[in-house]
């Protein structure tokens, strides 16, 4: 069997692991292609089964970069292939108590929470001032530079990003990566949109439970789900700090015009 997808659009279907797929396959504007089998994305790995454990050892990987707090890893640590070494990156570190992101397991168990955190009506706008503070907020800086530093390195890949529901971390991770790989906005967001088809029907039960609780499912998509909003006021809040893709990833992640082209170098072929 083959787990490394043909097209972006395919995702690898690893039941215990959803939303999990290679970022290879996308066309950069100056005609390369970004190569598959090196980069990957999910949910955390913290229900790989044993029959799953095989499958994803298919994908030989050599680095899995946890974004979540160490909250979220103490609750309910990775199963990792023994292939790959494990990167903590706490993104929300300076404000983990109050951050929606970290929150997911406990609104799916329970997704009252979320109203109760965030009021009715509120939870769009949250999660546009969480996506702000994935450009900005230092300890998010301190993360995502070190994940791209470590790419910058050959022997880094194959690698996989993600947090709890991989989409909103992950999402702005894999998102800046694509955008300095130069593959298209259009693009971009398109990978980044696939999170509600891959995810979003897994957690039809919360979502059951939400709308028998009296609450309203479109509350809940703002928080389960992804906006391409939310990818906006991130991309705005880059653009008026740093200008382009390749400021934010010189000046705000500290990472120099060589770290860059490496990093096109490992994850680019023609």
């Amino acid at each position: 069997m083959t787990t490394t997808p043909e097209t972006p659009e395919t995702s690898i279907v690893i039941e215990s692991v959803p939303n999990l797929r290679d970022v290879g396959g996308h066309r950069t504007r100056d005609g390369a292609t970004v190569a598959a089998g090196r980069f990957f994305r999910s949910t955390d790995l913290s229900k790989v089964t044993v029959d799953d454990a095989p499958r994803l050892a298919e994908l030989g990987l050599v680095t899995v970069f946890d974004l979540r707090t160490h909250a979220e890893r103490v609750a309910a640590p990775d199963r990792l292939p023994s292939s790959a070494r494990e990167v903590p990156l706490d993104v929300l570190a300076d404000r983990a108590t109050q951050a929606v992101p970290a929150q997911m397991k406990a609104f799916l168990k329970d997704p009252s929470i979320a109203v109760s955190m965030l009021g009715e009506h509120q939870a769009h706008g949250y999660m546009l001032g969480s996506y702000r503070d994935f450009v900005t907020m230092p300890s998010a800086v301190a993360s995502y530079r070190a994940m791209f530093t470590d790419l910058a390195a050959r022997e880094t890949l194959p690698a996989l990003v993600h947090c709890t529901t991989g989409k909103d971390r992950t999402g702005w991770a894999t998102a800046s990566l694509l955008l300095l790989l130069g593959v298209d906005e259009d693009d971009v967001f398109h990978d980044y949109l696939l999170t509600n088809t891959l995810l979003l029907p897994t957690f039809a039960s919360a979502f059951d439970k939400f709308a028998a609780a009296g609450g309203d499912p479109e509350t809940l998509k703002d928080i389960l789900g992804v906006r391409a909003e939310y990818l906006h006021a991130a991309l705005a809040q880059m653009q008026e700090t740093f200008g382009t893709i390749e400021g934010y990833f010189t000046d705000g992640l500290g990472i120099d015009t060589a770290g860059q082209d490496a990093i096109r170098a490992h994850l680019l072929e023609s």
